[in-house]
């Protein structure tokens, strides 16, 4: 799983404008994480900042009016529109055909800080390739990928509860009730997993079905009290069991001690939403996992396997050596 922080992103785009010493007026970001891209870029160049309908219409960000006359976007003579990323490059190429329809008196280029072994061929300039599978700091919770992922409930979707409300009788049941979301992620997810005891799985259903969360499956702790989870005292336990049981390719979980625990055990990335970071597991067993995997799927047919073996080995080859050449 790669991963790029906002920390990175801020890294990465100072690191862009010093490898790319592009004489440039004006940077266009590409709404809406391109905006966060084009925003460090700007203060990095020293020159101003608009989006895409701002560099149609002749504004800047946050002027609120046209340039006076002596000051016209007409004046400017280079532009640089902006991407955070470009993985298939559909929307890279939306925006080069509608800018090219407008016919602008500017020298328009095209860039993107990071871009997938496919995406560098759809703009002039970049800075890095990251390969899929791919999630950032700034999308993750409402990344597709949430559809082949594990994700928390409680300190993730909605808060945790206050020791006062965790008392497994009526302010519990009224915390379930009421709670409010921190966020409600507009892709699926692939499998909602809670320390919350399975006795409360009509009041969690009602809670996410108002909140419109959409989702395949929720895993509950099958124990009958509080107390009784206390006593076995493990969720990291019960949650890397799930994901070791799914295809998930990601963990969201809240709690900084859980995700290292969780990553720990399973050999598999996990992301704290607490801390913001992506906890990668240790190589060496990531390596001894990944290799079972593959054994297994050789073991059930031989041919495919080594037929999708090569395919994927050519293409790796075949695009890493035309983005550098390029």
């Amino acid at each position: 799983m790669n991963y790029k922080s906002i920390a990175d992103l801020s890294e990465d785009t100072h690191r862009f404008a010093r490898d790319h010493p592009i004489d440039v007026d004006l940077v266009v970001g590409i709404p809406r994480s391109g905006l966060l891209a084009a925003n460090l870029l700007c203060l990095y160049l020293d020159v101003p900042m608009t989006d895409v309908e701002g560099l149609c219409e002749g504004r800047l960000i946050g002027t609120g009016n046209r340039y006076k006359d002596d000051e016209s976007l007409r004046d400017l003579t280079s532009v640089l529109v902006m991407d955070d990323s470009v993985r298939t490059g559909r929307q890279m190429t939306e925006t080069r055909s509608r800018l090219d329809e407008l016919d602008l008196p500017f020298d328009i280029s095209y860039g993107a800080i990071y871009v997938s072994r496919e995406g560098h061929k759809y703009v002039d300039y970049w800075g890095e390739m990251v390969p899929k599978p791919r999630v950032f700091e700034w999308n993750i919770t409402h990344h597709p990928i949430l559809e082949h992922s594990c994700v928390d409930i409680d300190g993730v979707l909605c808060r945790d509860p206050t020791p006062e409300e965790n008392d497994d009788g009526e302010r519990y049941l009224e915390f379930l009730a009421d709670v409010e979301p921190n966020i409600i992620p507009n892709q699926q997810i692939g499998h909602l997993v809670t320390s919350r005891l399975e006795k409360y799985r009509p009041e969690t259903e009602r809670w996410l079905d108002e909140h419109g969360v959409q989702y395949d499956t929720l895993v509950m702790m099958d124990l009958p009290t509080k107390e009784a989870r206390q006593e076995q005292g493990d969720h990291v336990q019960h949650k890397a069991a799930v994901y070791n049981t799914t295809d998930a390719s990601l963990f969201i979980e809240s709690s900084q001690r859980q995700a290292r625990g969780i990553a720990r055990r399973t050999g598999r990335p996990v992301f704290c939403y607490e801390t913001r970071e992506m906890i990668r597991p240790n190589r060496a067993k990531r390596t001894h996992l990944k290799a079972q995997q593959y054994a297994s799927r050789f073991r059930e047919n031989p041919t495919s396997f080594s037929l999708k073996a090569v395919k994927h080995l050519y293409y790796v080859g075949h695009n890493y050596v035309s983005a550098r050449t390029q």
